[in-house]
C-alpha cells in the first residue's frame, strides 16, 4: 500500500511560480513510475507530466513543456513540480499519481494509487 499527499498548492498571479509537493509512503516508491495530472472544473483530467521510476525519462503535455518541470527525490520518496509563468488556464486541481505499469501519458488509466489533489488557482 502506498499513500500519496500532495502539498504546495495555493492563489497565485499570472507569471507567477509554484512548487508541488507529492510525498510517498513506504520503502516501494523507486517501484513506481510518478505522474501529475490535473482536473480544472467541468473539464476531463489531463496529464501534465510525468517521470520514470529513475528519474531518467519525462514526459510533458504541449500545454506546459517549457514552464513546469517534474522531478523524484527517491531518497526522499518524494515527487515534485515546479510551475513557472503559470497562467489562469492552469487553475486545477493536481494529483499526483503512482503506476508500476507506465510512464506513458496514459498513465492516469493504469494508476495503482492517486492522491487527495491540491488546488492551484492563478489569478489574471
Amino acid at each position: 500500500q502506498v499513500q500519496l499527499v500532495e502539498s504546495g498548492g495555493g492563489l497565485v498571479q499570472a507569471g507567477g511560480s509554484l512548487r508541488l509537493s507529492c510525498a510517498a509512503s513506504g520503502r516501494t516508491f523507486s517501484s513506481y513510475h510518478m505522474g501529475w495530472f490535473r482536473q480544472a472544473r467541468g473539464k476531463e483530467r489531463e496529464a501534465v507530466a510525468t517521470i520514470t521510476r529513475s528519474g531518467g525519462s519525462t514526459y510533458y503535455a504541449d500545454s506546459v513543456r517549457g514552464r513546469f518541470t517534474i522531478s523524484r527525490d527517491n531518497a526522499e520518496n518524494t515527487m515534485y513540480l515546479q510551475m513557472n509563468s503559470l497562467k489562469p488556464e492552469d487553475t486545477a486541481v493536481y494529483y499526483c499519481a503512482a503506476s508500476r505499469l507506465t510512464a506513458a501519458a496514459g498513465m492516469g488509466r493504469y494508476a495503482d494509487y492517486w492522491g487527495q489533489g491540491t488546488q492551484v488557482t492563478v489569478s489574471s
